[in-house]
């Protein structure tokens, strides 16, 4: 089954096409990146399997336009791998927020987009991208069907008092207001690979899985299933982002507002659009840029980079304490796969737990590899992340069913 998987993350989309036969074997025709959408200057790399990798730079203002980028460069003559759309069989995507509408992966119908739109509300960088993706392949291929995946579904194990918000109960029971989650595709498959690479029973296991990005959240996972994580009710709880603020104290909120004659909608747009490492820095929300910035002595953008590494430093610390120990911490995601400097910082930082960092092995770029030495008490590890993989599967399995 030719499979197309779309991740529309906020600045993002990520694609592959794979020819799934089962769970384990499959072909990857192609896979690729659209990234900074919405940025002066953003571009497209796709590689097909087999053909020399196509990039182009270009302006790319939102992820319709996106895209049409991707579902171009699959059935271009020179460097496509298609004849034409109709050699797609089932198109999967990737949705950030479910709230507690779905456990699962589920076949997209009018009651799954409605539910999709509702949700929007909990991840407006998000939901609206992912119903953008879903709308756009429905124009061109509106007879295949679509699947979608949750990244909250991974997250529905988490207890009572890891997600309830200790605001009146009502706000619960009235408009869902609780700690949700997101990267839940990401965290499961990292920490079930992280395992396995590790050599761990993921049934018996203490793992803190670090997805580290433009959107960035850490996880606990005991004992294979999620008890906490850093995002919460929206993907704007937790540590600092791209354009996400992270955690602030609630009462900045009303203050900002009243000092600056806001909306709630304008605030709303400032702390997921316009903060983090965008609105702290002045240079970019992109965190190879800061590095860049850094490295020529821009003090903001070192700001920026040292307080990321502390917000997971903290987020690990957490986690450690509520799981009294770890066994694994797992990084991955744009920079926790490609940043070793912030790596190194994070790692130093855990010393008394008897973790050491393998210094040769942390210089390494998005692939699997060991970053801690072989007598450290607390194993690191690098996992690159396929959330698309994971959809995919999920995609096979919902498609298969319905064709029986």
């Amino acid at each position: 089954m030719i499979i197309l998987v779309i991740n529309c993350g906020s600045s993002s989309i990520k694609y592959q096409l794979l020819d799934m036969k089962s769970d384990e074997v499959y072909d990857l025709l192609a896979k690729g990146l659209v990234e900074k959408i919405g940025l002066p200057e953003g571009g497209i790399t796709h590689r097909p399997t087999g053909k020399d990798k196509v990039e182009k730079t270009l302006p790319i203002p939102d992820h319709k336009v996106g895209m049409k980028l991707v579902l171009d460069a699959l059935v271009d003559p020179s460097h496509g791998v298609l004849k034409s759309f109709d050699d797609i069989e089932a198109v999967g995507h990737r949705i950030v927020q479910g709230a507690d509408f779905f456990s699962g992966s589920a076949l997209v119908n009018d009651d799954v987009l409605k539910k999709i739109e509702i949700c929007c509300d909990f991840a407006p960088l998000h939901n609206p991208a992912h119903l953008l993706g879903i709308h756009a392949v429905s124009e061109v291929l509106p007879d295949v069907p679509q699947v979608v995946t949750f990244d909250t579904a991974f997250h529905q194990t988490m207890p009572d008092y890891a997600y309830m918000y200790a605001l009146p109960y009502e706000y619960y029971t009235k408009y869902r207001v609780r700690r949700y989650g997101a990267h839940g595709t990401s965290h499961e498959y990292v920490s079930r690979k992280g395992a396995e690479f590790a050599g761990l029973d993921i049934n018996n296991s203490k793992i803190i899985t670090c997805h580290i990005g433009n959107g960035s959240s850490v996880t606990a996972v005991l004992n294979g299933k999620c008890i906490d994580t850093s995002m919460g009710f929206t993907p704007l709880e937790g540590m600092i982002m791209g354009t996400r603020c992270g955690n602030v104290d609630c009462n900045v909120i009303p203050y900002i507002m009243k000092k600056e004659n806001l909306t709630p909608d304008q605030m709303t747009d400032i702390m997921n659009k316009k903060s983090g490492f965008l609105g702290l820095s002045g240079i970019s929300s992109d965190a190879r840029d800061l590095d860049a910035a850094a490295n020529a002595g821009d003090p903001k953008a070192k700001l920026v980079l040292k307080k990321l590494s502390y917000d997971i430093i903290k987020l690990i610390g957490q986690y450690v304490a509520a799981m009294n120990g770890v066994d694994l911490i797992v990084f991955t995601a744009g920079i926790g796969e490609n940043n070793s400097r912030m790596r190194r910082r994070v790692c130093e930082n855990f010393s008394y737990l008897g973790l050491k960092l393998d210094y040769e092995a942390n210089m390494v770029t998005g692939k699997t590899t060991m970053l801690s030495t072989p007598d450290s008490a607390v194993k690191v590890a690098l996992i690159p992340t396929d959330e698309e993989l994971v959809i995919a599967r999920d995609t096979m399995h919902i498609v298969s069913t319905i064709e029986e």
